[in-house]
């Protein structure tokens, strides 16, 4: 029998390319459920889908997969960004309309979802996004998502970021998300969130960064975030928090900003929480504190927001202010303080609305006494 004929040089072209679009084709499933996800979204002005055709989903705009396996691991739709496809046309920001399918949850592989400040996406997030157990960042900020968040979002126990702020979400924090033991970053902040922080919050004890403001959040700041060693940003301002203001809140080792503003959170300033080292924007305005102002800075005091403002607050300046190494913007207005106003650094520096509308305050920038 004679040998096959040698393959030409276009034959095997043919071949490499018929292996490699093999090679990178997206499995079935991952490419039908890219296909419903896509479906139920309307991107007017863009064209993000455009791209969308085809079975090599790597190809697709903000879809990445792993080389090895093809399986989809990262949706990343950010509607602000200094993406070209924004830029070219002529826009600074995207608008899409629709809601998540709950097709994504078939994406099992998925480490990143990301569908970012589109405005007008509603709907509901899928209770299924509970199951993408390799999930890493789940941001979902800037829509007009509703409805309430997973009850079984803890089991993602791999997510680093959480990010849902600036939405419609109702309803209560669940309990389970203290089991996000490897979170870092949680952004629930201007929705319609409800209830009370869970009481094992602080379990969560990677969190740097927890922004809850601007929500209609009741009850006490749990005392389980004493654990939060890693805490370095809270935010739970706009809401309507009670009972006491928690003295370990200075102990806090990196603890940097402290938003507490527009609570009604009574009682006295823990003097530690003036003394503390590293807090850098105190912000505890518009609450019900009373007693004295601890006279307790030092000469680690740093700080670039200090505001006490609309509270009960009576007695004295606090002269050891005097000795803070920096205080950049300072509020002391709207309460009952009394006494003349300490010469000298940081108080010179401030105008008459740092102190104004008090009992009796005098001295400069106030009236002489």
């Amino acid at each position: 029998m004679a040998p096959p004929p040698p393959l030409t040089p276009s034959v095997i072209l043919i071949l490499l390319a018929t292996f490699l679009a093999a090679a990178v084709a997206c499995p079935p499933a991952d490419l039908a459920a890219l296909q419903t996800f896509k479906s139920a979204l309307t991107d007017p002005y863009l064209g993000l889908f455009d791209t969308w055709t085809g079975s090599n989903c790597s190809a697709y705009f903000g879809v990445s997969c792993d080389p090895a396996t093809s399986r989809v691991t990262e949706i990343n739709l950010r509607g602000e960004s200094e993406d070209p496809i924004l830029t070219k046309a002529g826009r600074t920001s995207g608008y899409m309309t629709g809601t998540i399918s709950p097709a994504i949850c078939k994406l099992d592989q998925l480490t990143t979802l990301i569908i970012a400040d589109w405005k007008g996406l509603s709907g509901q997030i899928p209770d299924c996004v509970s199951s993408l157990s390799n999930l890493r960042v789940l941001d979902l900020v800037g829509n007009s998502l509703s409805g309430q968040i997973p009850s079984q979002i803890g089991n993602l126990n791999r997510l680093a970021v959480l990010n849902l702020a600036d939405n419609r979400i109702s309803g209560e924090i669940p309990e389970s998300i203290s089991k996000l033991e490897s979170l870092k970053h949680l952004d629930l902040s201007n929705n319609q969130i409800s209830g009370r922080i869970p009481n094992d919050f602080g379990n969560m004890k990677m969190l740097s960064r927890a922004l809850l403001g601007r929500n209609q959040l009741a009850g006490p700041v749990p005392n389980s975030m004493s654990n939060m060693y890693r805490l370095a940003d809270l935010d739970v301002s706009m809401n309507q928090i009670s009972g006491g203001l928690p003295g370990w809140l200075g102990d806090l080792p990196v603890l940097s900003t402290l938003n507490l503003d527009s609570n009604a959170i009574g009682g006295e300033i823990p003097a530690k929480l003036l003394g503390s080292r590293g807090l850098g924007i105190m912000n505890l305005s518009r609450n019900a504190l009373e007693g004295e102002i601890p006279d307790a800075f030092g000469p680690e005091s740093y700080f670039m927001v200090l505001d006490l403002s609309y509270n009960n607050l009576k007695g004295k300046l606090p002269g050891s202010l005097s000795s803070a190494a920096y205080v950049g913007h300072l509020d002391f207005s709207h309460n009952h303080l009394c006494g003349s106003i300490p010469a000298g650094e940081p108080f010179e520096k401030f105008d008459s609305a740092s102190f104004g509308f008090n009992d009796c305050l005098c001295g400069n920038p106030l009236s002489t006494c």
